[in-house]
């Protein structure tokens, strides 16, 4: 195992019923600003839900953080919070409402003239206005986790932010049964989504992490299990349970301590939504199959490891497995309805490899993956790879 720190400060109210805890959480006497998306929280009732227990604080809103958080729109609610003071901020919503919040509560308090170098040069965020978050739709662990992803329409870049003690949620709150309003498409988005967070920092090389490697082979057999019965039926409370906390255990930092972490995956993504709009989960389940392929000489041990545990398949040589466990994992994101092929969601696709491959340079990121070696060059042929 590699060295590692560890610490996750954020507190977690799981549970039907959980939003009473509110007030027990909020400090009393602050100037608190509820941050949520378009309409979703409004037409499945909790939105009032949640201003019920909110009825004795100084209380402001601001509605309208879209999925990918466009930092344009952020730049309104940051003008709230500086005119009116606020110094709580309750994200009420998925990762996007979430991760638009924690971008929030640190360009409150920083200091330099450009507040999306934040997110250029990845500065590490000390100090922010607290937060906390009731988390309405399971997918990306941004409600336990200090890491957030920005969007920024008029340059087509999403990047994420650095991390830093001041991006963990103080609390947040978890209830199950707040799954069954999720469309359909929204809740294979999040599995697709979970499944990779595991992926990326399980499919690296072995360093002897037997205990990491097993929490994340549990999470995938978990998220493989309920995938069907969630989809069936949201309303089903214990599977939606299992869902939500996978989705968390997925992402909040546990069981990427002590191993290696690839991200190329991510990094690739983000490009193909910013340049196309494409869901997050779904440019995700796009770039990660070539990506394995492509590089599978360096992470077929760990391949045919997740054939075995994950998908029980024994059959073959290493680099057999390995590959058949790649085509499970195509055919299960194809068994969500998620398509698995840059052209099944743009005509526009040619030229996005080179134009993906440009960026990287211009931003210096000459070495990605576990070991650093993925160039622009080899990210320009996984992402054709992925049309």
């Amino acid at each position: 195992m590699l060295n590692f720190e560890f610490k996750n400060p954020t507190k977690i109210h799981f549970g039907k019923g959980q939003l009473s805890q509110l007030p027990n959480e909020i400090p009393a006497g602050v100037r608190l600003l509820m941050v949520y998306g378009v309409s979703s929280i409004k037409q499945n009732g909790i939105y009032e839900q949640v201003k019920s227990h909110l009825k004795e604080y100084h209380l402001f809103e601001f509605g309208g953080i879209h999925a990918n958080p466009e930092y344009e729109v952020l730049l309104q609610a940051l003008d709230i919070i500086r005119k009116e003071k606020i110094n709580f901020i309750l994200a009420v919503g998925g990762g996007s409402v979430i991760d638009g919040a924690k971008f929030l509560a640190a360009a409150a308090k920083y200091e330099g003239d450009n507040l999306w170098d934040m997110l250029t040069y990845r500065i590490r965020v000390e100090h922010g206005i607290p937060f906390g978050t009731v988390l309405t739709m399971p997918a990306t662990g941004s409600e336990m986790n200090s890491g957030a992803v920005i969007n920024r329409a008029a340059t087509q870049e999403k990047l994420p932010m650095g991390h830093g003690p001041a991006l963990f949620p103080q609390f947040s709150i978890m209830d199950p049964e707040f799954i069954a309003s999720i469309p359909v498409r929204q809740i294979a988005n999040g599995i697709t989504d979970a499944f990779t967070h595991v992926l990326e920092q399980y499919m690296t090389y072995p360093t002897g992490a037997l205990l990491q490697d097993r929490f994340c082979e549990s999470i995938l057999q978990t998220l493989i299990e309920i995938a069907p019965r969630i989809i069936e039926n949201p309303a089903d409370y214990n599977t939606a349970a299992n869902y939500m906390w996978c989705c968390t255990m997925a992402l909040n930092g546990l069981i990427q301590k002590g191993v290696p972490a690839d991200w190329a995956v991510h990094s690739m993504g983000h490009e193909l939504t910013a340049m196309y709009g494409i869901d997050h989960a779904r440019t995700l389940a796009v770039i990660m199959p070539s990506h394995y392929r492509y590089n599978i000489h360096s992470k077929q041990e760990k391949l045919a490891q997740y054939a075995a545990r994950v998908w029980n398949i024994t059959a073959g040589s290493i680099r057999e497995k390995a590959y058949a466990a790649i085509d499970r994992t195509e055919a299960f994101f194809h068994s969500l309805n998620i398509a698995t092929h840059l052209s099944a969601y743009t005509p526009d696709f040619e030229g996005a490899a080179q134009q993906i491959s440009r960026r990287f340079i211009e931003r210096g990121w000459y070495g990605l993956g576990e070991r650093k070696t993925l160039t622009p060059a080899d990210v320009e042929k996984i992402v054709e790879m992925s049309y």
